[in-house]
């Protein structure tokens, strides 16, 4: 029987997960399901990167993006969800990978210099943060997986893992699979104030909003500023709204852009579709969300078990990868350098 391509994505758990991250990355989990063979991974050493003062909330922000997941439509049966920091050949691997990775590799990476950007004001970055894509390709790489989930704001880190995969691989002979990026049909989301839906910009609308919470996040979403009243021409492209019902209204988007830019359409319109359009959608995964909250064990179950397997595939990389940096032990239990 042939192997189904195997696949590795995750999510940081610094809060609560929104809908850029669902229609970013966990839609096209759910799609890819049916056909991979799909490892998603809660990365909690990643979150220490850049939220190491603040982790006695870290267990429930696990919890809280496991039940996101499931609730979601990420199915245990079909896929395999795990802890990061439970399988430490993700470690071990990060390490070796860093011996070979040339600092510009990481230094110039876009995506570190805006984490950094976003630090409190006289936070210095650490160590591990400028690491920090030298270990998300120790993830990848760990798993043989080809295909990588990312939003747009990820490639560049996929980038940086197909290099230092080629370049370990030239050094030590075909260890690692080269992998590749797989964007979400979705282009980013904006958030509510019209930048880049994102956690630390506090401009999102979480998976997890009561239906009275995203209710008032979108009357309060902003929209094109020269629009004030009905009979104000306006300009959908600018619009944030509109880039939403784009993609949860389709077929009649058309009509409401000839409406707004005519002055015909009152913004409050588009803001109550909308509304009507994310609550049916969030309501859909309220009933697992539910009751997943009420069976903590299962969660941890579930996580468990993914652990167990994620560590088998894991263990097999990490043996393979000492055999060729010559760093396993000799037939008779030493390390083959003579005394």
């Amino acid at each position: 029987m042939e192997s189904r391509p195997r696949v590795l994505s995750g999510h940081r758990p610094t809060s609560a997960l929104h809908l850029g991250n669902f229609e970013g990355t966990i839609r096209e989990w759910v799609k890819l399901q049916a056909d991979h063979e799909c490892l998603f991974m809660i990365a909690d050493w990643h979150a220490l990167t850049t939220g190491y003062r603040q982790l006695a909330e870290l267990p429930d922000l696990i919890f809280q993006v496991a039940v996101d997941w499931l609730a979601a439509g990420v199915d245990p049966a079909r896929s395999t969800l795990f802890v990061q920091s439970h399988v430490k050949e993700h470690a071990e691997l990060h390490l070796l990978l860093s011996m070979v990775t040339p600092w510009t590799w990481v230094y110039r990476n876009p995506t570190v210099a805006e984490m950094i950007d976003h630090l409190a004001a006289g936070e210095s970055a650490s160590y591990g943060l400028y690491g920090y894509p030298v270990l998300q390709a120790a993830d990848i790489l760990l798993y043989g997986a080809g295909v990588v989930p990312v939003g747009e704001d990820q490639v560049g880190h996929v980038e940086i893992c197909r290099r230092i995969a080629r370049r370990f691989n030239e050094l030590y002979g075909e260890v690692f699979v080269e992998p590749v990026e797989r964007l979400s049909d979705t282009p980013l989301l904006p958030g509510t104030d019209g930048r880049k839906m994102s956690k630390s910009l506090g401009n999102t609308i979480d998976l997890s909003d009561s239906p009275d919470v995203v209710t008032d996040k979108i009357a309060h979403m902003f929209t094109d500023p020269q629009k004030l009243r009905v009979g104000n021409p306006g300009r959908p492209e600018i619009c944030p709204i509109f880039a939403w019902l784009k993609l949860y209204a389709p077929d009649r988007c058309g009509q409401i852009a000839a409406e707004c830019r005519s002055g015909e359409r009152d913004c409050r319109e588009d803001k109550a579709l909308l509304t009507e359009l994310v609550l049916e959608l969030l309501e859909r995964m309220s009933d697992v969300r539910r009751r997943y909250q009420t069976e903590p064990d299962t969660v941890w179950d579930i996580l468990r078990e993914g652990e167990r397997h994620a560590r088998a595939i894991a263990a097999e990389t990490i043996e393979r990868v000492r055999e060729v940096l010559h760093l396993a032990l000799g037939p008779s239990g030493s390390s083959g350098v003579d005394s």
